[in-house]
């Protein structure tokens, strides 16, 4: 059973989504649920779930909501647009959006939904499709420590890393962070694999010793097999990850900080998505790297 009776709200139902709500259900929460497409809502109907029409529809009837959509514009559109989650919420209920998206539009959303005396979270996540099933998801939230606490049993079902970074908007600033060293460590790892290849040693055996000493990473491990395989199919697509990254050097000039390894990086996303390839994983930034489709 869960640690409270009060009923959890989820919009979006996609590759991150579904099994986050599903882990939520097997948790023992009651679950109210829309996705845009109704073929995405039936596993959780399956489960048990209600499923409503309008994000409004959810919200008036559940105690937390948890968005997790693809970008801004559609967080906007879920919580403040027509039928959106601020026209059905009940005073007292917390919204919980766990997308990726502009740190500065979460605070305006924060402060647009305390004018109705609902609470905000912002608590992006990473660890891919993989560690939403296995609910093991690194989680970095942002928002009122007060409504954090309060929060961190639904917060537990989801995900092992759970860290409280500051106020609104702050999780969605470590978010961007993660993401800039995601994706230079991706380029950095297809430039180490280039210079090994160019040199004349063996690309497998100088990642494997690699390794083992302080340049391991989950990258090297995991994106630097699929490089040595050709093999980029989507974990976290491409696209996506261009999206972020533009979040993050927005967020930079906000800041009035430069961060030109980041620039550098966006423009391999970017020159991949413009080559019809932003379906691929973003490990598939080595091809820009390396100026052509495999070290071969």
């Amino acid at each position: 059973m869960p640690a409270s009776n009060r009923v959890i709200g989820f919009i979006g139902l996609g590759i991150m989504g579904r099994p986050m709500a599903l882990n939520l259900v097997n948790a023992g929460y009651p679950l109210a649920v829309y996705a845009r497409r109704p073929e995405a809502s039936r596993p959780l109907a399956d489960h048990g779930a209600n499923v409503y029409p309008t994000p409004a529809g959810v919200a008036a009837h559940a105690d937390v909501i948890i968005t997790m959509v693809s970008d801004t514009p559609d967080v906007e559109a879920v919580i403040l647009g027509d039928q959106g989650i601020a026209s059905g919420a009940k005073h007292g209920c917390v919204v919980i959006d766990m997308s990726t998206i502009s740190p500065a539009a979460t605070r305006r959303f924060a402060e647009a939904l305390a004018s109705r005396q609902i609470d905000m979270l912002d608590a992006p996540v990473s660890g891919g499709e993989q560690g939403a099933i296995d609910g093991k998801l690194s989680i970095m939230v942002g928002g009122k420590t007060d409504v954090f606490e309060r929060m961190l049993p639904v917060f537990e079902c989801l995900g092992k890393n759970i860290v409280y970074v500051g106020p609104s908007g702050a999780g969605q600033v470590a978010k961007a962070c993660n993401q800039i060293l995601v994706a230079q460590t991706i380029a950095a790892t297809g430039e180490a694999l280039l210079l090994a290849r160019a040199a004349g040693a063996d690309p497998v055996r100088v990642r494997e010793a690699l390794l083992g000493g302080l340049a391991y990473s989950k990258i090297l491990e995991n994106h630097g097999q699929r490089m040595l395989d050709d093999n980029y199919t989507p974990g976290f697509k491409s696209k996506l990850h261009l999206k972020d990254m533009r979040i993050a050097l927005e967020a930079a000039r906000e800041a009035g900080v430069q961060i030109p390894g980041a620039d550098r990086t966006l423009t391999y996303l970017d020159t991949l998505v413009e080559a019809g390839q932003g379906e691929l994983d973003s490990a598939a930034i080595a091809r820009m790297v390396w100026g052509r489709d495999s070290l071969d």
